[in-house]
């Protein structure tokens, strides 16, 4: 039994060497990850509280809810444009501290202007922008923190501990706030997202203050074309821009297709809101799984083949959504689909947020992290808007059958060759 999971998992000897060297990633990254956990647990305890509380509490319509899942998440991917240069020539522990903060402090607003009965939507589309280019600049600063504080050879087991946090994270987070919101209210999930950051900003501060200093600045002051430094190394280099594209495309299109679903499922369908969170928080075990998977596939098969599989098989499960149909047939097809999804984008993530990083240079990792999360959010936000347009003008079967139409076709923006990673 032994031995035939070493020949699984393509490790002898020295796969467990490997195996034990990854299992002790060091007291700081324990910390980090505690702290990604939290925050990964308080975001998922309040998903979908703000379309909520615009609904049932300042009765906004279907435009303004379409607004606040949109706009938020475009300007505050413009308002973060400008952080990622800022964040590359400074210590990341204070940014990363700062911003949790920041999103804590925006997030009580909430739940204070409620209690005070002063709660408006331009609060709640304020606060979005803020929670928005607070987590891009986050984001950026992690992974260049990241890289810095482990060796390459352990970004994939790092890696692949985030992504099975968020699906865990995932599993049990909506039925809980689904709990404390039919309890309490959607504002009490707000609180506890808002006290989430705290703690993570607790778990940063807790690494300890040893860092090392950051790349001096070539000029010593900003500059212009800073702004644009990541989009540069992205486009420029062979084996990131295609990746890039593909994300782009693929997350859009993905998560473009979910307000129409959600359209057609609880209404023309008739499905329970229960029903319809049980067909989204079942298939996230596969996340779960394919996370575990990603790290002993990438030692037998090797990164590239590895991420071009797995990327290849995430785009063919949508389409399958648009057979969708009542009752219990139309349930286990929705897991069906989502759990084949999941457990793709699972082996998928951990590979290509290492792929990035190894060929990203060090003093240009904030600036490449977050162009590429301002990229993928701001085409997120546009593809939704498109398919909420033709969803209301084709109706949402046929607008979703177009989206998984077109996913069949992202595979082709994969890198088509391996790319020697960077040194260190």
């Amino acid at each position: 039994m032994l031995l035939n999971a070493d020949r699984l998992c393509g490790q002898g000897r020295d796969g467990v060497a490997e195996r034990v060297r990854g299992e002790r990633l060091g007291r700081a990254f324990g910390w980090l990850w505690a702290a990604y956990g939290t925050s990964a647990l308080g975001t998922w305890l309040a998903f979908g509280a703000f379309p909520l509380i615009a609904v049932r509490v300042l009765h906004a319509g279907p435009a303004e809810v379409a607004a606040l899942a949109c706009a938020g998440a475009a300007v505050g991917a413009a308002a973060a444009v400008p952080l990622g240069p800022w964040v590359e020539f400074r210590r990341k522990r204070p940014v990363l501290i700062a911003m949790d903060l920041g999103r804590c402090a925006a997030l009580l607003t909430v739940p204070a202007a409620y209690a005070l009965g002063v709660l408006t939507f331009l609060q709640l589309l304020l606060v979005s922008v803020v929670v928005a280019a607070a987590d891009i600049t986050f984001r950026a600063a992690s992974g260049a923190h990241l890289k810095a504080l482990l060796p390459a050879g352990d970004l994939l087991v790092a890696n692949a501990r985030f992504e099975s946090t968020a699906w865990t994270a995932t599993i049990v987070g909506p039925p809980l706030g689904g709990a404390a919101i039919g309890l309490l209210g959607p504002v009490a999930t707000v609180a506890a997202d808002a006290a989430s950051y705290l703690l993570s900003a607790l778990g940063i501060r807790a690494m300890g203050r040893h860092e090392p200093p950051p790349e001096p600045r070539e000029s010593g002051r900003p500059r212009a074309g800073d702004l644009l430094e990541g989009w540069r190394h992205l486009w420029g280099d062979a084996a990131l821009r295609p990746l890039l594209l593909n994300t782009v495309l693929f997350n859009g299109l993905v998560m473009a297709t979910s307000p129409l679903l959600a359209v057609l499922m609880l209404g023309s369908l008739g499905f329970e809101p229960w029903q319809y969170g049980l067909a989204f928080a079942a298939p996230s075990v596969g996340g779960l799984l394919g996370s575990r998977l990603a790290r002993p596939l990438v030692t037998r098969h090797g990164e590239h083949r590895v991420l071009a599989v797995s990327g290849s098989l995430r785009a063919v499960w949508s389409v399958g959504l648009v057979l969708v149909g009542p009752g219990a047939g139309g349930l286990l097809l929705v897991i069906g689909v989502e759990l084949g999804l999941i457990f793709c984008c699972g082996v998928f993530n951990p590979v290509c947020a290492t792929y990035r990083l190894r060929h990203t240079p060090s003093e240009r990792v904030a600036r490449t992290l977050s162009a590429w999360s301002v990229s993928t959010k701001a085409a997120t936000a546009l593809l939704t808007a498109v398919w909420g347009v033709l969803g209301a003008l084709l109706g949402p079967r046929p607008a979703i059958a177009l989206a998984g139409v077109l996913l069949l076709a992202t595979p082709l923006l994969l890198p088509r060759r391996p790319a020697a990673a960077l040194p260190g």
